[in-house]
């Protein structure tokens, strides 16, 4: 996909103004996968111009996804009362024994059902055992690649296990089962960052549709000396930086207990926190933790539904918004919040943020939500310089939205019904690049879902045969886990998230 692409243009549809909430008629000229010129309605254009029909549709900036894993994509539905500590616990079979048609079939699915769902870029933080690699690394991107999406791909790292990481857990389990989770060691920093090394060495993307980022996971699940080699290492390659930060009140309240201090403040410590920084969740933030972010230019992922699925909280993304640090939209997972529809991760940060606050004052404007999920996302991506408008000059991603559809009879406000009444189903066809990725419902990319499906009930039915013994002592072990982490969630922390009524 070069400058050598055709020229297009898109006529007769309805282009969105989010800042007059208005859909003007408009013709889009698209040169070079880009936005060349936005026209009024049958204004001259080159002769040998693809034309496309947009008639009866309204035409808005593709959304953007800030936080998901790939890898949940062949897990969706598998919990049902999850915190965050037992969907960890159950990641010993949830996302083990993946081989990298696996990595590639989870990948492929989430993606489709990102662009199904109007989304056209992601920042994905996938996970690979024991190690990150260039084969891993290229079974996930070549999922992109086949859907046509843009994607920034983060492998997860660490090198404590989620037993080690919460203070006092390994004690408070039974003895049989203590030991066995003792026997279990992660691979160590040097040998995790040497594999970083490889990946940024040897792998090579189109840096205008894919990137590589580091994920050292969670602050609590790594040593120290991991976060500043990863600091470090980014640094060096000039890469993006994703981590999960103080996502429930367990991790919150453990990182006192670590540290004595908050997570964030301990990141800033280590000179973590910058630019090219994005935090995941961000539930359990002080005002200072906020500042923090804030004065450091980072970004934050806010994953409202994801948060509610497993009761961690609700980020005050209003307070991050006031305090000038530049919020995303993501859906996490769809092994903990089981889809990847970023109109209802939109209707959920809004809503999350009427139940944080009686004064209507503090709530998200629906104006503010949408620029979240389109320039906020992009620019936690890093794609920020020209992805997440519909504007001359930036890359074509657009989605295409029945006009004719339930969702928008009658049409009052553009902006008000793509955030409230929006579920994704009047989405009618998806351009990525300048290149229709879904058409009037299809899509274009010669991916038979038939055989898909196919596929994917296979490596369900392997990988379920496989974890089966990592499942069975999971299992186990969530009564054990539960309630340690439930008398953890108990103790006093000077942050209220709203759910915090345990």
């Amino acid at each position: 996909m070069s400058g050598t692409d055709p020229l297009k243009v898109i006529r007769g549809g309805r282009v969105l103004d989010i800042a007059t909430h208005q859909v003007n008629p408009a013709d889009l000229l698209i040169r070079d996968n880009r936005i060349a010129e936005i026209m009024a309605p049958g204004a001259d254009a080159p002769e040998h111009a693809e034309p496309i029909d947009a008639s009866e549709r309204l035409i808005a900036p593709g959304l953007i996804n800030a936080h998901t894993h790939s890898h949940g994509g062949l897990a969706k539905g598998s919990g049902d009362r999850w915190t965050l500590e037992l969907l960890l616990n159950a990641s010993s079979w949830l996302s083990a024994d993946r081989t990298a048609e696996h990595m590639y079939l989870s990948s492929l699915v989430g993606a489709l059902e990102m662009v199904r769902k109007g989304c056209t870029a992601c920042y994905d933080l996938y996970l690979e055992l024991p190690l990150p690699s260039p084969e891993g690394v290229e079974a996930v991107t070549q999922a992109y690649r086949d859907v046509g999406m843009r994607a920034v791909v983060a492998p997860m790292t660490a090198d404590y296990t989620f037993y080690q990481a919460i203070p006092g857990l390994l004690e408070a389990l039974p003895d049989a089962q203590r030991r066995q989770l003792e026997a279990i060691r992660m691979q160590p920093g040097e040998t995790i960052i040497a594999a970083c090394r490889t990946l940024l060495q040897q792998v090579s993307f189109d840096h205008s549709r894919l990137r590589l980022a580091l994920a050292p996971t969670i602050p609590l699940h790594c040593t120290d000396d991991l976060i500043i080699a990863h600091r470090d290492l980014a640094r060096e390659y000039g890469t993006g930086l994703h981590m999960h930060l103080a996502e429930s009140k367990v991790q919150a309240v453990s990182g006192l207990k670590r540290y004595g201090k908050t997570l964030t403040a301990h990141l800033d410590d280590l000179g973590f926190l910058g630019p090219n920084f994005t935090a995941a969740h961000a539930v359990w933030l002080d005002a200072d933790d906020i500042r923090r972010l804030a004065d450091r230019g980072a970004s934050v992922a806010h994953n409202a539904g994801s948060n509610l699925r497993l009761g961690s909280g609700m980020a005050a993304a209003y307070d991050m918004v006031q305090a000038g640090v530049n919020v995303g939209i993501g859906t996490d997972g769809a092994n903990c919040s089981d889809n990847q529809n970023m109109f209802e991760a939109m209707r959920f940060a809004s809503f999350v943020s009427r139940v944080r606050s009686q004064d209507y004052e503090r709530w998200l404007q629906a104006e503010q939500v949408l620029r979240m999920a389109t320039e906020g996302s992009a620019k936690a991506l890093g794609f920020g310089d020209d992805v997440g408008r519909l504007a001359s000059g930036y890359k074509a991603d657009l989605v295409f939205l029945n006009l004719n559809h339930v969702n928008y009879l009658p049409l009052n406000d553009a902006v008000h019904q793509l955030v409230h009444t929006e579920d994704g189903s009047a989405v009618d066809s998806v351009m990525i690049d300048g290149h229709m990725v879904l058409s009037r419902g299809q899509f274009q990319i010669g991916i038979d879902l038939a055989s898909l499906r196919e596929r994917l009930e296979t490596a369900r039915e392997t990988l379920a045969e496989r974890t089966r013994e990592a499942r069975h002592l999971a299992e186990a072990l969530e009564p054990h886990v539960g309630r340690f982490c439930v008398g953890l969630a108990r103790q006093p922390y000077p942050v209220q998230a709203a759910l915090d009524q345990v």
